[in-house]
């Protein structure tokens, strides 16, 4: 049972689960689907061991650049992906979420666990992101996961 400060997501998506995970490890593929909608990730880089990094920027809308970073503790292929979370500059350093307009309630890290577990032939996906109740994004963090979600699902239909 998820606590307060795990907000979790579980979706179906329908394709299997190696290419759900390929989709999700593969900086090719991500660059089509990982960003809200009316985003874009014109840049990501993915180092897939444990210690390795994950950087990527999303294009706002307006326009502005948001950059993050992960890095991964756990992968287990195709099961699971366990990495942390936090806002970056371009270089992949760490930035407080301040500098891009988020809230001092927003963690400088979070956790993010991602399984993959076969559902026929399609996947069940869950994600298990590690942010307090009391963040004042965390219904905006939802729906941006929510968003990238069907994005995944659409890009994986269509490719």
């Amino acid at each position: 049972m998820p606590n307060k400060d795990e907000l979790v997501i579980t979706r179906i998506i329908n394709a299997p689960r190696e290419r759900v995970f390929k989709a999700w490890t593969d900086p090719k593929q991500l660059v089509n689907w990982w960003a809200p909608k009316d985003c874009a990730t014109p840049y990501c880089t993915v180092d897939l061991r444990p210690g390795g990094k994950f950087h990527y920027c999303m294009r706002m809308p307006d326009g502005n650049d948001i950059w993050g970073i992960g890095i991964y503790r756990e992968i287990i292929e195709p099961e699971k992906i366990v990495y942390t979370d936090s806002f970056a500059d371009k270089d992949g350093n760490p930035v407080s979420p301040e500098q891009y307009g988020i809230s001092s309630s927003h963690p400088a890290e979070s956790t993010v666990t991602v399984e993959f577990t076969e559902h026929g032939d399609k996947t069940k996906l869950t994600i298990i992101h590690e942010i307090p109740a009391y963040v004042k994004e965390r219904e905006q963090t939802g729906q941006g996961w929510n968003d990238m979600l069907d994005n995944l699902d659409k890009y994986l239909t269509n490719n």
